[in-house]
């Protein structure tokens, strides 16, 4: 089994699941591919003694390899679909951070955990991208893909700005507010979410546009089809805006003309057999607790 392994951290949470994972290699037959850049943090705080090669890009990465491991949060796995793309790599995430709703796998558990997932004791399910194209800004950048959300908002300014919104060509409306959230069905638990955003299925075919602080009463989230192209033209005191795609952060021009549409690929979740997104609400977002369900 071929195995690529990413994390922005090397903590000592980190090093206690890579040498779990390693003490597996012998018994499962198991080749290891650590990214480059953490591969350097763990040389400088740990002295390890495995054998493995390094990644450093999607460059290095090809359909051969069976899993993409990451360890660390919900953030941690964002920034690794940049590696993955659209190589169909199934990705399953140890949650050593806080709230963990996309990295499932605790930690606690990681030892029987580990092993299924090596006997491959696990389900996929394909999460739909948000694919971003403008000017020369972005497109000069390595990555325009988002698996959580698109946003636009305010830069330098406490002064609402105006988000000029399209839907296929048809306009909608003139968000003012601080911002305007476009979130996958992934991403509508995070950022869309608390800002009122509602709560989507991951494997429902739809986006939901969410305003930021919107200073309009009866500007309201609105769930739309996902083949929808979203053209979005932000306007405001200042002369730029800012435009983030999962954690990666971009500044552009105001007037610039912003297109949102569903990407030609999709990026592949793995996670257990008993875990599942209903389950996780429950667990982690305390859905629907009440006292009187005990």
């Amino acid at each position: 089994m071929k195995i690529s392994i990413y994390s922005q951290h090397a903590e000592k949470h980190t090093h206690s699941v890579l040498y779990n994972l390693f003490d597996l290699k012998n018994n499962y037959k198991l080749d290891f591919f650590i990214e480059k850049e953490f591969s350097k943090l763990l040389n400088q705080d740990f002295d390890l003694k495995f054998n493995y090669e390094t990644f450093s890009s999607y460059n290095d990465l090809d359909n051969s390899f069976d899993l993409m491991i990451t360890i660390g949060g919900d953030g941690t796995l964002l920034r690794s679909i940049s590696f993955i793309r659209d190589l169909e790599i199934p990705i399953i995430g140890i949650n050593t951070g806080r709230l963990g709703f996309l990295a499932t796998l605790n930690q606690d558990l990681l030892k029987t955990e580990l092993k299924k997932i090596i006997k491959r004791e696990f389900k996929v399910e394909e999460r739909t991208l948000l694919e971003v194209n403008c000017d020369s800004e972005i497109e000069n950048n390595d990555f325009t893909f988002a698996l959580n959300e698109v946003t636009v908002s305010r830069k330098n300014t406490t002064s609402l700005i105006k988000i000029k919104t399209n839907l296929n060509g048809e306009y909608l409306n003139s968000y003012w507010a601080d911002g305007l959230i476009i979130s996958t069905p992934t991403g509508s638990t995070g950022y869309s979410l608390s800002c009122g955003g509602p709560i989507m299925s991951p494997l429902s075919q739809t986006i939901a546009l969410t305003p930021i602080a919107p200073h309009n009463l009866n500007a309201r989230p609105i769930i739309i089809p996902d083949n929808t192209e979203i053209t979005l033209s932000v306007s405001g005191r200042e002369k730029f805006h800012l435009l983030s795609l999962d954690s990666k952060i971009i500044s552009l021009k105001n007037g610039t003309l912003i297109k949102i549409n569903k990407a030609n690929f999709k990026i592949r979740i793995a996670h257990l057999s008993k875990e599942n997104f209903y389950k996780t609400l429950r667990n982690k977002l305390l859905w629907g607790e009440d006292k009187r369900n005990l």
